[in-house]
């Protein structure tokens, strides 16, 4: 038998070779029907499954505690897009109890554990607030308007809510009982889109309203629910940024404040004098999010130290406090204390997808809950990101993180993507990469996350250095400076780096690619921004204000002149090299408009310029199919452009 094996070998081998010398290109993968793919060659199936395991990963955020069955209340998928799912205890089930083509947020009632979800359509962000039960949506709001749940009274009979029903941009003040729509009623008409009402009084007769103005600046008030009267708390003459905003049972007003620091900390804050003490003993970093115990006997928050996160525990009698050590080191966020204690979190890092986690507050034991599946590859092979920090041109220490691929798999000097965030107003925090891990593990990739000026988490004078249109090229001179270090780096090739980013990032991806094109090969810009005055003249109503603050104000002429300087619309005939443009269709923030005009722009001087559009996608893709799709275009770019082919 085996030389009739070798017979038939002979016979057929030179077959087999022109064969393969005519094998067809791999047959193209199927696009999903909502994305247009403008100039895009199809995306391979070979690439698809190729990438196939780092496409499943599944990520679960804790949401909130069911006050009824003890339950958590998760956000996962286990489909196209993320739905509320309850797990009766650790390392349980998961079962789904949301069944929408949306993803939707929701939060259990005290008391009887009504529920009430928020979902948008197709990421317009045109939120509409709904309770829920057995799987059905009854709708509370007008379907129409922005709505946004903002805080619920401590006994769980009413919700407070935001709303640009009035004239689609002002964000009035409501409540209401949602067991009842018929209670449904507006206690105050404001002006801005900034506007929430933070917290209720025990006693369900006074409000907290913040009115947030810039990242610096949030205005407190109190409120009187029955007449509606508002009163300032402390001196709006001054610039002072506070977040949180809960009422313990005492009555005491907790709130996180920089006023008197660079950093937000936690502490009390007088509504009648408006005095601010401060209660957290770290006189560094910033306290990102905190929650109150029902009884009051401790409060849960975080510190954020250069995006490495804390969770610790205080006892407001005593000031004491107690840090919790056995949380895996990365992010933490969705703190929320149970009526029985228990603390609730999500914690993220390069190793661990988001999962939630319980904390006792007794013995600060952890306890993880959810096991999220990440495709069947080992999450432990994931790099853990280098801190980076360099001094920009005008000696501003600027930070970041650095992940690269093992060196013993991929020798010699690798490539790297700079990928910028956006906000401005937001910050790169180490945690888990999903699909870049492909990058990282497969191509031997090196990733750079960047925190230029103007990010949060350093302090309020870091964050405000690049407000403003004639600071705002500030930011992007901190990329050639990371550049500089980056290209200096013996594992690096200084001839293959190339830049990404989404939304602010995406502003900063044009930039960058325009300024420094000489030593980048490619770009991909994201929901991005290319021209300042026609993004402030397009966003959203209820947004135009806030984003003047930061960006400046179209309709002052010096300010105009200087945004239409700086804009890489005005500009585009610098960018060289190769571009890809996502957009989504019904993003609110930067609308379409800013991604037409610049891939018409950079086409009608003859340069590539991929185009790829979510018809049912707003500000990013959030749907997996087109989340995927993204990706393998994005591969596609970069093994063009950056990799060689390769």
């Amino acid at each position: 038998m085996r030389h009739l094996f070798l017979a038939f070998t002979a016979l057929t081998m030179p077959a087999l070779a022109q064969a393969q010398e005519a094998a067809p290109a791999s047959p193209a993968a199927a696009k999903p029907a909502a994305l247009v793919a403008d100039g895009i060659p199809a995306v391979p199936l070979d690439l698809v499954d190729a990438t196939r395991p780092y496409m499943e990963f599944r990520t679960a955020g804790f949401v909130d505690w069911d006050p009824v069955t003890k339950s958590m209340l998760i956000s996962t998928r286990f489909g196209n897009v993320s739905q509320l799912h309850s797990v009766k205890g650790p390392g349980m089930a998961r079962t789904q109890i949301s069944f929408e083509p949306e993803p939707l947020g929701g939060t259990y009632l005290p008391g009887d554990g009504t529920m009430i979800v928020s979902k948008d359509k197709g990421g317009n962000e045109f939120y509409q607030l709904y309770t829920m039960k057995n799987g059905k949506l009854t709708l509370l709001t007008d379907g129409k308007s922005r709505n946004g749940l903002n805080a619920v009274s401590l006994d769980g009979k009413w919700i407070a809510y935001s709303s640009t029903r009035r004239n689609g941009t002002d964000n009035d003040l409501y409540v209401m009982d949602p067991r009842d729509p018929a209670t449904n009623r507006l206690v105050k008409e404001v002006t801005g889109g900034g506007w929430a009402l933070a917290a209720f009084t025990p006693d369900n007769k006074n409000a907290v309203v913040a009115n947030y103005v810039s990242v610096t600046k949030t205005d407190l008030y109190w409120l009187d629910l029955a007449s509606g009267a508002m009163k300032p708390i402390g001196d709006h003459k001054k610039s002072i940024a506070y977040g949180g905003g809960r009422i313990a049972p005492d009555g005491t007003l907790w709130v996180t404040s920089d006023e008197g620091s660079d950093f937000q900390r936690l502490g009390t804050l007088d509504p009648k004098t408006g005095k601010f003490t401060a209660k957290s003993p770290e006189p560094k970093w910033d306290v990102e999010t905190f929650d109150i115990a029902d009884d009051g006997s401790f409060i849960a928050y975080t510190i954020n130290e250069a995006g490495a996160y804390k969770l610790k525990l205080m006892d407001p009698k005593s000031g004491a406090v107690r840090e919790v050590t056995g949380l895996p080191k990365g992010t933490i966020g969705g703190v929320d204390i149970a009526p029985w204690g228990a603390i609730g979190l999500t914690v993220s890092s390069a190793k661990v997808p988001a999962d939630a986690y319980s904390v006792d507050p007794q013995s600060l034991a952890v306890t993880r809950w959810t096991f999220s599946e990440t495709g069947g590859l080992d999450p432990a092979v994931n790099v853990e990101p280098e801190f980076v920090e360099v001094k920009s041109f005008d000696g501003e220490p600027v930070s970041g993180f650095l992940y690269r691929p093992d060196p013993a798999k991929f020798p010699g000097k690798r490539p790297l993507i700079v990928n910028i965030h956006g906000g401005p107003e937001g910050q790169s925090t180490p945690g888990f990469r999903g699909r870049t891990n492909y990058l990282l593990n497969e191509l031997g990739v090196a990733v750079f996350y960047p925190n230029v000026r103007g990010s949060t988490g350093f302090g309020k004078r870091f964050v405000s250095l690049d407000n403003g249109p004639f600071l705002r090229e500030n930011s992007v001179k901190d990329i050639g400076a990371f550049l500089d270090r980056l290209e200096g780096d013996a594992a690096i090739d200084k001839d293959r780096i190339a830049v990404q980013g989404g939304s602010y990032g995406g502003y900063m991806c044009y930039a960058t690619a325009i300024r420094y094109g000489g030593r980048f090969k490619a770009a991909d810009c994201i929901v991005a921004i290319s021209n300042f005055v026609t993004f402030l003249e397009n966003t959203q109503s209820y947004r135009r204000d806030l984003r003047r603050v930061e960006y400046g104000d179209e309709r002052d002429p010096k300010q105009r002149a200087k945004l239409l300087e700086i804009s890489p619309l005005t500009q585009i005939d610098k960018l060289a090299i190769p571009l890809l443009v996502v957009t989504g269709a019904n993003d609110p923030r930067v609308p379409k408009s800013e991604a037409d005009q610049a891939v018409a722009a950079v086409r009608a001087k003859g340069r590539s310029a991929w185009h790829l559009v979510g018809m049912n996608e707003g500000h990013g893709f959030g749907k997996k199919e087109n989340a995927d799709y993204q990706f393998w275009v994005e591969l596609m770019f970069w093994k063009a452009n950056l990799l060689g082919g390769k």
